[in-house]
């Protein structure tokens, strides 16, 4: 049983596609009963798997001490797969977690929740809060979709440095060169230097399409280029999740 994290502090980055695209692979290829939880406000993972968002703002609510996620969670058209969607109401939710001081809320709720699925992934807000730091430190393995440039790997070292300083420990970190395109030169510098060992995911138009047809690019595309990476990166995520014990 584990929890997998999708995270990145910057936005754009393609970090609600990989999500779906774990869960998706998890549940399906996996054979895990796997469960969704979008905690960004934007609902990117909801709605590219072509659930719409219903009208009722609860997400938050979940994280009172009588939350039960389990009345939130609906399922998906794929086997396997469900759904904890997000809504507007987790706009508050930074800041209503540091009033009550609860730091390890979000962990207790997965906890509670391994019961049902053995793979919990969370599509992270492109921030750093009070939010972030639960899904951190609920995290077994921290998925870091980053962008060719020497800048993400700078950043990288700051998260490793700030929650080393935060916690004492922290997940394992798996960074990913995402949105890679071979024909851009400082793609390819960026890709030679600290990043050559990062997974690569290739942007490509069967990653575009992924929000058109608000699936996961394994239905529509299995043999493409993209859909490969993220066979490999889903590999490689649960190689790292028995190296780790868990799972």
């Amino acid at each position: 049983m584990a929890v997998i994290a999708v995270y990145s502090a910057k936005g754009g980055v393609g970090k609600s596609t990989i999500a779906v695209d774990i869960a998706w692979r998890c549940a399906v290829q996996g054979g895990h009963s796997t469960l969704l939880w979008d905690l960004d406000v934007q609902g990117g993972a909801g709605y590219l798997l072509g659930l719409d968002a219903v009208p009722r703002m609860r997400a938050a609510s979940l994280f009172q001490r009588e939350g039960k996620p389990e009345q939130l969670i609906s399922p998906t058209v794929h086997p396997g797969l469900s759904l904890l969607s997000a809504d507007d109401s987790l706009r508050s939710l930074p800041l209503h977690l540091a009033r009550l001081g609860q730091r390890k809320r979000l962990a207790s709720m997965t906890l509670a929740l391994r019961q049902d699925f053995p793979r919990i992934v969370l599509d992270c807000p492109p921030m750093q809060n009070e939010l972030s730091d639960q899904i951190l430190a609920a995290a077994d393995v921290v998925i870091v979709p980053l962008p060719a440039s020497p800048l993400s790997a700078r950043a990288l070292g700051l998260l490793r440095r700030d929650l080393a300083a935060f916690t004492g420990r922290h997940p394992p970190l798996l960074p990913v060169l995402s949105m890679y395109d071979p024909r851009r030169k400082a793609h390819r510098a960026a890709r030679e230097g600290a990043m050559a060992p990062y997974p690569v995911i290739p942007q490509a138009s069967q990653i575009e399409q992924v929000a058109f047809r608000r699936a996961p690019i394994g239905t529509f595309a299995p043999s493409s280029e993209p859909a490969q990476a993220l066979e490999r990166l889903w590999r490689a995520i649960e190689l790292k999740l028995r190296d780790e014990g868990v799972g």
